[in-house]
């Protein structure tokens, strides 16, 4: 359903529910136990979401819709996956380490919202990008409306979410969806050398800097005030004082 590798710094966790990634109360549970242990590994400074399938999540399970939609009782369930989505989609977005996500193939609804709670996003120019849920009468519910927005603007949310409107990467990538866009072909190896990128990096300093720019967002936190806070613990750090240590030497 989702398989965990971890290769030094960089840990992959591979979405496997053949055939298009749907998401289910089980895999959204396999989903929280990757995060809680990727988090718990202080070697980690980077999780790589990827595919094994052609899709890389076309968002909720069909089949368990079916079975709910016709009931009230199985329409409250419906709702209660869509709360566990947005507890776990936070959890990720607040990950100490960058998340990546690695999009090969279709990211619809509910696979648009995870990767919407990763850092960072790489897209292949063939993917089709997008939260169609408005065209079924419903809303992108597990954190779509809130954090295409927040990163992208209300004209782009707008655009997208009210038009039931599907991109290309291409797209995705000039409307800022997406950081990156790239061949299907070239894309693995484009993520491979971003992520010993930052692998480099020491996981506490991510944990601070990533700190600082959530603060950015928030108007009732001072920015400002974190940073230097954030600056004396890394200045306390002994990899951080290591590190700096090397740099300064090398620089004479």
């Amino acid at each position: 359903m989702i398989s965990l590798e971890i290769d030094g710094a960089v840990a992959t966790a591979t979405l496997s529910r053949a055939p298009v990634n749907a998401i289910s109360d089980e895999w959204i549970e396999r989903l929280e136990w990757v995060l809680n242990e990727t988090s718990a590994n202080p070697d980690l400074s980077a999780l790589r979401i990827r595919s094994a399938e052609k899709v890389f999540c076309a968002g909720a399970d069909l089949a368990v819709m079916r079975s709910r939609f016709t009931s009230e009782a199985g329409r409250l369930q419906m709702v209660e996956l869509a709360a566990k989505m947005q507890r776990v989609f936070a959890q990720l977005e607040a990950m100490p380490m960058v998340t990546v996500a690695q999009i090969e193939g279709a990211a619809l609804g509910g696979g648009l919202e995870l990767a919407l709670a990763c850092d960072l996003r790489v897209v292949a120019d063939t993917a089709r990008i997008g939260l169609p849920e408005a065209g079924l009468g419903l809303l992108p519910g597990a954190g779509g409306t809130q954090r295409l927005t927040r990163l992208c603007g209300d004209a782009v949310a707008r655009r997208m979410i009210l038009s039931a409107e599907v991109l290309d990467g291409v797209q995705a990538e000039k409307l800022g969806v997406v950081h990156w866009v790239a061949d299907k072909a070239q894309l693995p190896g484009l993520v491979d050398e971003l992520l010993v990128r930052i692998g480099r990096v020491p996981r506490d300093a991510i944990t601070e800097c990533k700190r600082c720019i959530q603060a950015a967002l928030d108007p009732d936190q001072d920015g400002y005030a974190i940073e230097l806070e954030g600056t004396q613990r890394l200045y306390e750090n002994p990899i951080s004082q290591e590190i700096v240590r090397r740099f300064l030497d090398k620089a004479g």
